[in-house]
């Protein structure tokens, strides 16, 4: 179970340098975007892949770490690139 667990986390990594061609290739910051959250999201499998393959409890510690970490980097694009148009703003 070991092995094909590794064998998974190996896939997933390959996964991961076929994102990074959309991160220096991607025709807008969006796309770019969704390949980092591609990478987060690809990180967060591989720990857990390997915390459960290992018997590591820590890996998914970590994995947590970057699940949240990822999720506040979206955020923090989406804040800095769509900027809040006055007809957005709700005024009680």
């Amino acid at each position: 179970m070991q092995f094909l667990l590794s064998v998974v986390a190996l896939f997933l990594l390959c996964n991961l340098i076929a994102g990074m061609w959309r991160v220096l290739h991607g025709p807008s910051d969006a796309d770019r975007m969704l390949a980092a959250q591609l990478f987060g999201t690809t990180a967060v499998a591989i720990l857990l892949l390997l915390a459960e393959a290992y018997g590591t409890a820590a890996l998914g510690d970590v994995a947590l770490v970057f699940a949240l970490l990822a999720a506040v980097a979206a955020v923090a694009f989406v804040r800095q690139t769509w900027p809040v148009q006055e007809s957005d703003v709700e005024c009680d």
